[in-house]
């Protein structure tokens, strides 16, 4: 972690202190093979299926985080809102997208998480609970900011290759859009976070997002090797 510079804006030192744990998963082999296009349907579908399980909770995370605040930053309290509002019903378009990609969006809705998104949620929880609650900035910052990297060029590429319709894409596409504009809203919001325990409780929280995050990839099925020709005997 670099030590705070007051002439760097919040934002950039968030940038510059995570970027090796971004580039750590943003090089995870099924994230680098969805945008070649090299993903499979099922590869796809636990995708989606571990989105769905962390997304349900973005609404109840911002609220606890918002909860959470203490009075000193209650000027933060009309953003979360704002984003409140906007996240609303985001994981209902994934189970669509799950339906309209022929997978079974009810089982989905019952079941529960892989481990890695499982562990990834509680620690977001615990953070707001146990830590400073504005490190959950950290887990903002790491999922808006891959979707806006990585979510619309995957979509395209994923879309291509499995020859889906393009109703199994809302997620993909929307958030990517979405996240554009939240970045910038996120940007200025960080940015006039001037408090040096709050700033390190947020990069600190988005180095172990990173990780976790990619753990969530890490956990996804590869697409199955195209079998080796036999040799000619």
């Amino acid at each position: 972690m670099t030590q705070p510079d007051a002439s760097i804006r919040f934002f950039d030192r968030l940038q510059l202190d995570t970027a090796s744990a971004r580039a750590t998963l943003i090089g995870t082999p099924i994230v680098q093979g969805a945008l070649r296009g090299e993903v499979s349907l099922p590869s796809y579908l636990a995708f989606l299926r571990e989105a769905y399980h962390h997304v349900r909770h973005t609404v109840p995370l911002l609220a606890a985080c918002r909860d959470r605040l203490p009075a000193r930053l209650d000027w933060v309290r009309p953003a979360l809102d704002e984003y409140i509002d906007e996240e609303a019903g985001h994981d209902e378009w994934i189970l669509d997208d799950i339906a309209a990609a022929g997978g079974d969006a009810q089982a989905v809705r019952a079941g529960g998480a892989g481990t890695a998104t499982e562990v990834m949620v509680a620690y977001a929880y615990d953070t707001i609970a146990r830590g400073n609650p504005l490190g959950f900035l950290g887990m903002v910052h790491v999922l808006e900011g891959t979707s806006v990297a990585l979510a619309l060029a995957a979509a395209d590429r994923i879309q291509a290759g499995l020859g889906l319709p393009g109703n199994a894409f809302t997620y993909l596409r929307s958030h990517g859009t979405l996240d554009l504009e939240h970045t910038a809203q996120f940007e200025t919001l960080v940015n006039a976070i001037d408090d040096p325990q709050d700033q390190d409780a947020i990069v600190h929280a988005a180095q172990v997002f990173y990780r976790l995050y990619g753990d969530v990839f890490r956990g996804l099925p590869m697409p199955a090797a195209a079998p080796l020709a036999m040799e000619a005997a």
